[in-house]
């Protein structure tokens, strides 16, 4: 898995940094899980949110609160993996995120 950090020169929105973040790798890398755990810690998305993956991951028996952030799709959670780039936006107080969660195959 190879992660991406790039600093947008220019400021953005409210006077803030703009990052663009890039997680690439094969699918079962642990790239969802990891970015979305990111973003949590990071308040990209609120506790109680989570807390509704993690519910309705154990009812499908699946793990996976911090992939759902980014794996939207049905298929995806159902599947367990991702199937399409995954785009996570969120801020902090003095900066502004994108993460692009890319799988790729051999």
């Amino acid at each position: 898995m190879f992660v991406f950090v790039i600093r947008a020169l220019s400021a953005m929105v409210k006077d803030k940094t703009h990052i663009n973040i890039v997680v690439i790798g094969h699918g079962n890398s642990g790239k969802s899980t990891t970015t979305g755990h990111l973003v949590y810690e990071l308040g990209g998305i609120d506790r109680r949110v989570i807390e509704r993956f993690e519910d309705e991951s154990a009812e499908m028996k699946k793990c996976g609160k911090y992939a759902w952030v980014l794996d939207k799709l049905k298929s995806e959670r159902e599947r367990g993996i991702a199937i399409d780039i995954a785009l996570g936006k969120f801020e902090t107080t003095k900066y502004n995120f994108s993460v692009l969660d890319i799988t790729v195959t051999s």
